[in-house]
């Protein structure tokens, strides 16, 4: 046990707010500890109840709401309610019927047992109290609930409502476990604007994959928009800021967090007003390519603009971009790796957020590969009437990649409806969902229509709304479909190399099958892009049908020899066909009990 957690041990005063301010006021310098504090509790009688009965009985308890701390206490008490339901109390708070005339009385209740409270439901009753009618004389003792183990989300949730700079700062510093961000959070907490500009710049230098959440956190809490405007020509501030926002719409994560971010169109403004200050490094030109992106196709295009400002921005930064001061260097030998795959990436995507396809019509597919160093995936992604469909529709993971959507003519409309996978949770499917719609021909038309998401939009209670039915002249969605499914100037080569690679397995599985062996994913390398990674499976009798036993998994590495893709491609066939990849690929799968037995090294053995 750490001295922090001997101290949260010791004998408290009746109400966890004195407790926790207590504590608070023992931190070295006040600022409170990496993940807040946690209170001792007596161990809790075992559960008695089932979920949908522990749920009846907390609203039984709330009803009705009582005007005092010491009924509600009670009730909790002959109800056997505990900490174990802080969850059903706060939603059972947010349902409660409130009319004008109680709120008052509810607000002073909510008051009461936020600072007096002695047990975790009464607090958290309280807290949820103080969410829906919470004012900013309460935001002190919300802050320093917010510091409590079990009190975190409930606070912030309150001061979401209040005081967005403080339920970043309490967030923060209860929920980031970087140690690169624990001298700009300290900053935070003393509330030391110098040392915020001071750290903020140190930290965003770099700063590398940033949740969504976190991005708009530390945004939100060091007031970004005016730390920029107190700080103008602070080249390293505009583009930390910049990197920020494209955190923020990371289509991976969360995207979301963008459009929550309330300061969001000022901040693109502040940014794109002072690009011009920027100096034409290869890191500078990535962070602006990937704003463009964003504005061109991305969770950005989502956010209330007024009419013709979002063109007005992305115009500036094509204009920009174009100026000769940011071509790059024709000799790349003195970049470093990152450098050079910014590089590359930069050439091939340089002009693709400022153009637009011939098709027209209501759709359009935007394959885009971002900033080669962020290592996030490529996204086909799909606007219909200008509008970005996964982030808008389902916002719990990027688009799917064009050999899913693409290369296997999913999106392609037949004479029978398809259902199609247009995105999965980043958790996978089984965890957050995913995204479907049914395609299919209806004469000269294309419709999209029954839609299946997740019941409900990240960061809301409320059920997501139906989707409509799309409806897509047939001629047009054709060309558009074909102009996607054709255009590969997005890929850099390795990824041209996988494909080749992967479309020469489809044609002639033989070159594996001879070995025993069955196609695995073929792709770029994911620590390594200008890598090939090709998989396989391996079991004596596999090609016959009948494996001898568990399969192996094999992983052979290809790097990039400088060679034309189709000439890198050729050669990695070539080897298959006439060489057995078990003897230069590596065991990455299986088990390692059924490796020794085939006499294959497991990875890590020596």
């Amino acid at each position: 046990m750490s001295s922090r957690e001997e101290r949260d041990a010791l004998t408290f005063s009746p109400a966890l707010y004195d407790h926790a301010l207590r504590l608070l006021r023992e931190c070295p310098g006040g600022v409170p500890p990496r993940r807040g504090f946690s209170l001792s509790r007596e161990s809790e009688p075992e559960e008695d109840f089932l979920p949908e009965e522990a749920a009846n009985a907390v609203r039984e308890a709330l009803h009705p709401l009582p005007n005092d701390s010491a009924t509600l206490r009670r009730r909790f008490g002959q109800y056997g309610i505990h900490d174990r339901h802080t969850y059903l109390i706060q939603s059972a708070v947010a349902d409660l019927p409130l009319p004008p005339e109680q709120r008052e009385a509810a607000r002073a209740l909510g008051r009461q047992l936020t600072r007096t409270g002695t047990a975790t439901p009464e607090v958290a009753a309280g807290l949820a109290l103080l969410t829906r009618l919470g004012e900013l004389e309460d935001v002190p003792y919300l802050r320093v609930l917010g510091l409590v183990r079990g009190f975190t989300r409930p606070a912030v949730d309150a001061l979401d409502t209040l005081d967005r700079e403080s339920a970043a700062v309490v967030w923060l510093a209860t929920t980031i476990r970087r140690d690169a961000l624990r001298p700009l959070i300290s900053a935070l907490w003393r509330g030391d604007d110098q040392a915020i500009h001071r750290e903020l710049v140190v930290f965003l230098a770099e700063a590398r994959f940033l949740s969504t959440t976190a991005a708009r956190r530390i945004a939100e809490a060091t007031r970004l928009s005016d730390l920029l405007d107190g700080h103008p020509r602070d080249t390293a501030l505009i583009a930390g800021a910049g990197r920020l926002l494209v955190r923020m719409g990371c289509s991976r994560d969360n995207p979301t967090d963008l459009l929550a971010y309330r300061s969001a169109l000022t901040l693109y403004r502040g940014v794109v007003r002072r690009i011009g200050l920027l100096p034409p490094t290869v890191g500078y030109h990535a962070t602006l390519l990937s704003l463009a992106l964003d504005l061109s196709s991305g969770p950005g295009m989502l956010l209330d603009w007024p009419p013709g400002l979002r063109a007005t921005l992305l115009s500036s930064l094509g204009r920009l971009l174009d100026q000769p001061r940011w071509a790059l260097p024709a000799d790349s030998s003195e970049l470093d790796a990152d450098q050079r795959l910014r590089a590359g990436w930069i050439r091939r995507t340089g002009r693709r957020p400022f153009t637009r396809p011939a098709t027209g019509g209501r759709l359009r597919i935007e394959v885009v590969a971002t900033d080669p160093v962020d290592r996030e995936p490529v996204e086909t992604r799909i606007l219909i009437d200008g509008r970005p469909v996964v982030p808008a529709f389902f916002a719990r993971g990027s688009a799917n990649t064009p050999e899913d959507l693409l290369a296997d003519g999913h999106l392609g409309a037949g004479p029978e409806p398809r259902e199609v996978q247009l995105a999965e949770a980043w958790c996978t499917e089984g965890c957050c969902g995913a995204l479907y719609v049914t395609i299919r021909r209806d004469g000269d038309q294309v419709v999209w229509e029954n839609w299946k998401r997740p019941w409900r939009m990240p960061g809301t209670r409320a059920p997501a709304p139906e989707l409509p039915a799309f409806r897509f002249d047939a001629v047009s969605y054709d060309a558009e479909i074909s102009r996607a499914v054709a255009d590969h100037s997005w890929a850099w080569p390795a990824r041209t190399v996988a494909r080749l690679v992967k479309a020469g397995l489809v044609e002639r599985p033989d070159l594996l099958s001879r070995w025993d062996a069955r196609r695995g994913w073929i792709d770029s390398g994911f620590d390594d892009p200008d890598t090939v990674v090709v998989t396989f499976w391996y079991a004596p009798g596999l090609a016959a049908g009948k494996p001898d036993g568990d399969l192996l998994q094999f992983r052979w590495v290809v790097p990039d020899n400088g060679t034309a893709p189709e000439t890198q491609a050729a050669l990695v066939l070539l080897r298959l066909e006439g060489e057995d990849p078990k003897t230069y690929a590596e065991v990455c799968g299986g088990s390692r009990e059924r490796a020794e037995q085939l006499g294959f090294p497991w990875p890590g053995s020596g």
